[in-house]
C-alpha cells in the first residue's frame, strides 16, 4: 500500500463521505479528494422512499454534513463532475470536464443504479425509479397530483414508497413478480406479515403476477397490462426491481467484477492502491458462505471506518455484523445478520400482535434474526454474531418464557 499522494474517493455518497470524514478523524493528514456526479452535496438515502415522499422529512433534513464541513475538514469536493476513466498506469482519473487528478490511493464508492424496466411503455411519462435526491423530488411531484399509483417490485423500495403513497391517501397497487412480498430478504413468515400490513392499509397487493406493458396517453402513463390481462389503472408508476452496482469504472480499469467490484477482506481490489467499498463492492464476510453484496447504509458507513482505519495504520479484516431496517405501515422492522441460507426458523412473541422476532438457524447455529418492533432482540442478536458465539439452540427459542438477554455472555 502506497503511503504518500491524495487520496481520492469515486463517488460522493454515505460510503464516500463516510471515508472522508473518518480519515479526518483518525488524523490523515495526506490531501482527501471526493469526486461525485451529483452536484447536491452528499445525503441521506433511506428517507427518500420514506418521509420525503409525504413531506414529514425536508431537504434539509437531508445533507449528511452541516455547510462548511469539506473547508473545516480540509477535504477537497468536486460535484457534479464525475470520474469517468481510470488510469492505472499514471495513477490518475480522468473527469467528464476533461480535467485529471492524481492518486496515491484510490477508494471506489461508487454505488449502484436502479434497474430498469423493459417493457413496451417503460419511457412514458409518469414511470420513476427512486435512487437520487432529484428521483425523489420528481416522484414527490407527481404523487402530489394524486390519482392511481402502480408499484412495480415488492421489494424495500416498492413497499416504502407503496406505504408513504397510502399515506397520502392515494389509491395503491403493488405488483409483484414471486410468490411473496421482499422474497429474496426475508423469511415467509415477515413475508406475509409485510402483506398483510400492505393490505390492511388498503394497498392492493398482487403476487405470482409480471407487468409486460404500460399504455399512455400523449405520452403520459394511464393503463398496466399484466401477464394474466389485467388491466390497471396507473398516473404514476413506481419501478422498484432492484439495482445493479455500477462497476464500469473498475471493469475498464482491468480490475475484476462481477455482481460488485471484488476486494478481498481488508476491501483491496487487486490493485493494492484500489479499493472498493459500500453498494458497489463484494466481499468476503464470515456471515455468509460466499463473497457479497449489500446494499446499506451501516455496510457503508462501516467499510468506510474500516478503509480509513487501514490508510491510517490500523490494518484490519472487515467482518461486521450486517443489520438492516425499514420502515412500512407504520412499522419497524429491523434485521440483524444474513439469514437466505438459513434451514430453520423459530418464532419469539406473537404475529398477531405486530410484536414478533423471527430466529434463523442454519445446521443449529444462530445466523440471523428478523425483528418486527422488537428492537432489543435485534440488538442482541448483533452482538451475539459479533461475538460469533453459537448463540440459543432453536429449541431453546422455542420454549415458553425464552429470554434472548440470558444467552449474552460478559464479552458479547
Amino acid at each position: 500500500m502506497r503511503d504518500t499522494g491524495p487520496v481520492v474517493v469515486v463517488g460522493a455518497g454515505h460510503a464516500a463521505l463516510e471515508t472522508a470524514a473518518a480519515l479526518r478523524a483518525a488524523g490523515h493528514s495526506r490531501p482527501v479528494i471526493l469526486v461525485g456526479a451529483e452536484s447536491e452535496p452528499p445525503y441521506a438515502r433511506p428517507p427518500l422512499s420514506k418521509g420525503y415522499l409525504t413531506g414529514r422529512v425536508g431537504t434539509e433534513e437531508l445533507w449528511l454534513r452541516p455547510e462548511g464541513f469539506f473547508a473545516r475538514q480540509d477535504v477537497t469536493a468536486v460535484l457534479g463532475d464525475p470520474v469517468v476513466e481510470i488510469d492505472r498506469d499514471s495513477d490518475r482519473v480522468r473527469l467528464a470536464s476533461g480535467g485529471r487528478i492524481a492518486y496515491g490511493t484510490l477508494v471506489l464508492a461508487t454505488g449502484a443504479r436502479p434497474r430498469r424496466l423493459s417493457v413496451p411503455g417503460a419511457d412514458l411519462d409518469g414511470v420513476f425509479a427512486l435512487r437520487s435526491l432529484r428521483d425523489a423530488r420528481e416522484l414527490r411531484r407527481a404523487l402530489g397530483a394524486g390519482g392511481d399509483v402502480l408499484v412495480v417490485g415488492g421489494g424495500f423500495i416498492g413497499l416504502e414508497v407503496a406505504s408513504a403513497a397510502r399515506g397520502l391517501g392515494l389509491r395503491v397497487t403493488v405488483v409483484e413478480a414471486g410468490p411473496r412480498l421482499m422474497g429474496r430478504a426475508v423469511t415467509g413468515t415477515l413475508s406475509a406479515h409485510l402483506a398483510e400490513l400492505h393490505r390492511a392499509e388498503g394497498t392492493r397487493v398482487l403476487l405470482d403476477r409480471e407487468l409486460v406493458a404500460l399504455r399512455g396517453e400523449r405520452g403520459r402513463v394511464r393503463v398496466a397490462e399484466l401477464n394474466d390481462g389485467t388491466r390497471l389503472a396507473a398516473d404514476v408508476v413506481v419501478v422498484g426491481i432492484g439495482v445493479l452496482p455500477n462497476t464500469g469504472l473498475a471493469a475498464q480499469a482491468g480490475l475484476t467484477t462481477g455482481n460488485g467490484v471484488v476486494v478481498d477482506r481488508w476491501l483491496r481490489t487487486g490493485d493494492r492502491n484500489v479499493y472498493a467499498i459500500g453498494d458497489c463492492a463484494r466481499f468476503p464476510t464470515p456471515h455468509a458462505a460466499r463473497p457479497v453484496r449489500l446494499e446499506s447504509v451501516q455496510n457503508a458507513t462501516e467499510q468506510a471506518a474500516c478503509v480509513a482505519a487501514a490508510l491510517t495504520g490500523t490494518r484490519r479484516p472487515y467482518t461486521a455484523v450486517p443489520w438492516f431496517w425499514t420502515e412500512q405501515c407504520g412499522v419497524r422492522v429491523q434485521m440483524a445478520g444474513l439469514t437466505g441460507q438459513h434451514d430453520r426458523e423459530v418464532v419469539a412473541g406473537s404475529p398477531a400482535e405486530g410484536r414478533f422476532t423471527v430466529f434463523c438457524f442454519r445446521a443449529g447455529r444462530l445466523v440471523g434474526a428478523e425483528s418486527v418492533n422488537r428492537s432489543a432482540d435485534h440488538l442482541i442478536t448483533r452482538r451475539l454474531l459479533a461475538a460469533g458465539g453459537a448463540g440459543p439452540a432453536p429449541d431453546d427459542v422455542a420454549r415458553p418464557g425464552f429470554d434472548l438477554r440470558r444467552h449474552l455472555s460478559p464479552s458479547a
